[in-house]
């Protein structure tokens, strides 16, 4: 007769010492939420393609939000659309500017 507290037959956690072995569960941990930095830094480059050297920093923002998305960052798809869309933007803006000024 087996007790209450013997494990199920065919359980491989069991030791030859008769004790439970302390390995970890096979689904994964839930993890603390970190600070999004590649998609913090992918709107900060969306914000400085509108003014300053678009072609630069839209593509250094998708790129960052891309690998901040990839990284499970919620916020990374929205860095690198809003990138994108402030590089077109800031294109358009310094070609009127250039027509403007000759």
């Amino acid at each position: 007769m087996t007790s209450p507290h013997d494990p199920p037959p065919g359980d491989d956690r069991y030791t030859q010492q008769g004790q439970w072995s302390q390995q970890q569960p096979p689904y994964p941990q839930p993890q603390a939420q970190s600070t999004p930095v590649l998609s913090i830094i992918g709107f900060i480059c969306a914000a400085v393609a509108l003014l300053f050297i678009p072609l630069l920093f839209g593509i250094a923002g998708i790129v960052l939000g891309i690998v901040g998305h990839t990284r499970g960052e919620t916020l990374g798809k929205w860095a690198a659309i809003a990138s994108a869309v402030t590089m077109i933007a800031g294109m358009v803006l310094g070609y009127l500017v250039l027509t403007s000024m000759s």
